[in-house]
């Protein structure tokens, strides 16, 4: 419950600073915003053309955004490392792109460096992925097979208890001395088998 919450709280912490990227520099002074998806898998690369909200690097994150909520909502570990992946895959996709059309990427304090916003983005991918590491998901209720309604327990022996005879099946009770009282078995049982008639058992110590 409480590796739950904690990770369902950096997830949504991952999550609002992958969102908030965009709207940051990323490279040159140039916001996320401005980057178009179509130019991460074409063959011209990253262009100086801008793009629409909906067409640049906010509709990943935004998806991303959606999928946290989900696994915080489902308890979802699987959800919450697909929003960590979505995220990282897509900022180190674009530093490669970046790389190739200025030659080199460097941080530091210039224009022609990396910005804030691909820190925000990879610091949001990492912090999805941690939540989905500390998240224990939903637990799995253990449920004891009980036997079907009405069946009959398996007899025990022993004294005072019911006997049972591995040929025919049946269960005879025992006598107060514990010896077992057998019945006959059958048209079909041996007559050496059967037990010798006797009279009419004693109950208790002699006379």
């Amino acid at each position: 419950m409480i590796r739950n919450a904690l990770g369902s709280l950096m997830g949504l912490i991952g999550a609002t600073a992958a969102v908030w990227s965009p709207f940051r520099a990323w490279y040159d002074g140039r916001h996320g915003r401005d980057y178009r998806i179509e130019e991460l898998f074409s063959g011209e690369g990253i262009t100086l053309d801008h793009a629409s909200l909906a067409g640049s690097l906010f509709t990943p994150f935004a998806i991303a955004a959606v999928l946290t909520v989900a696994a915080v909502f489902r308890r979802s570990r699987v959800l919450m490392a697909c929003a960590g992946v979505l995220v990282l895959g897509f900022t180190v996709l674009w530093m490669v792109r970046q790389g190739q059309a200025a030659g080199s990427l460097s941080v530091g304090g210039d224009r022609q460096s990396l910005g804030p916003g691909v820190a925000n983005a990879f610091g949001g991918g990492v912090l999805l992925l941690l939540a989905a590491v500390v998240m224990t998901g939903r637990g799995r209720r253990s449920r004891r097979a009980l036997p079907p309604h009405g069946a009959a327990r398996e007899p025990e022996p022993g004294p005072g208890g019911p006997y049972e005879d591995g040929a025919q099946g049946h269960a005879y009770p025992s006598g107060p001395s514990g010896r077992v009282r057998r019945g006959r078995r059958g048209p079909g049982a041996d007559p050496d088998d059967a037990p010798a008639r006797r009279g009419p058992a004693v109950r208790g110590g002699g006379r």
